[in-house]
């Protein structure tokens, strides 16, 4: 039996995928095992007979539950991987072109399923909450969602809530909305997290939104020639030597859309999607017998 070193790497996720990816079976070996070494058997199809790895870690758990294999062929050429690709010439796919049955067979139940998920109603606009340069309604709409709801998750008021209009992928329609509508207007996997911001990077924050005329939830300032001035927060003055709590999306948090001078700060997390806070508010309007309505309130004066 050859015998390769490998270097393992803690990663719960990746294992499993790893041996399901290229057909490897991993196993622990049995019994005491000399130098604290952990022995661990790759079955590694179709080769045999199987590799055996070593680890000077010691030996607690199975691989799959918190070890990848990391380098399987590379140190070791017997049985080596190698993946092939078929190639053809460039076809061009249009919606004139039949679909595959087989295809078709395998992906009609998935459709039918996530088109009757998607097209559950819940909840009705009177208006069109659109989005556009300046104060938003839909950032309005969407900042004031963020920082309701990361003051619920935490337990404890937050100051402010920030959203770009470059995050919101579209407007939530006028008449009924649906979950495909706030997908469509969220279409990203990022999460609310909360930040404990000093007063200079707050000061930052304000510089960046007033060439713009974003609007912040919990906020107002004037933006005179692209300066922030007068700055409210909650109705008193912003004090610089404070700091203040910001519910924002981990995206923006970690310097999306340019809002660099959030990345030194260590975000507290909710374990609620930006999505599932909307979603949620939607319904709940609904179960109040409320409608969907949000406006620009005047945030941010302009000189």
């Amino acid at each position: 039996m050859g015998r390769c070193h490998f270097q393992l790497h803690r990663n719960q996720r990746l294992a499993p995928r790893l041996a399901a990816g290229v057909g490897l079976s991993v196993r622990a070996a049995r019994g005491p095992v000399a130098h604290r070494q952990r022995r661990i058997f790759v079955d590694y199809f179709p080769f045999s007979p199987p590799m055996q790895l070593f680890s000077t870690a010691p030996f607690r758990r199975a691989l799959p539950l918190g070890f990848l294999v990391v380098a399987l062929a590379s140190a070791c050429q017997r049985g080596a991987y190698q993946p092939k690709l078929d190639t053809t010439a460039a076809q061009t796919v249009t919606a004139a072109q039949p679909a595959d049955p087989k295809a078709e067979a395998v992906i009609v139940p998935y459709r039918q399923r996530v088109q009757e998920q998607m097209g559950t109603v819940i909840g009705t606009a009177p208006v069109a909450i659109r989005k556009n340069p300046g104060e938003s309604p839909l950032a309005n709409f969407t900042a004031d969602i963020l920082r309701a709801r990361a003051t619920a998750a935490l337990g404890t008021p937050i100051d402010l809530a920030v959203m770009t209009n470059g995050g919101l992928r579209a407007e939530l329609p006028a008449g009924n909305l649906t979950v495909g509508s706030v997908f469509e207007l969220m279409p990203f996997e990022n999460e609310l997290v909360v930040l404990d911001a000093p007063g200079p990077v707050v000061q930052q924050m304000f510089e960046y939104a007033a060439p713009i005329k974003m609007a912040l939830s919990g906020a107002t300032y004037t933006s005179a020639g692209g300066k922030p001035t007068d700055i409210l927060i909650n109705g008193k003055p912003f004090d610089p030597s404070r700091t203040y709590t910001i519910a924002i999306s981990d995206y923006l948090a970690g310097g999306g859309d340019h809002l660099d001078f959030f990345k030194p700060l260590v975000p507290r997390k909710t374990g609620v999607l930006v999505r599932s806070a909307i979603n949620d508010h939607i319904r709940q309007l609904t179960k109040e017998g409320k409608p969907v309505e949000a406006k620009a309130e005047g945030r941010v004066k302009v000189l």
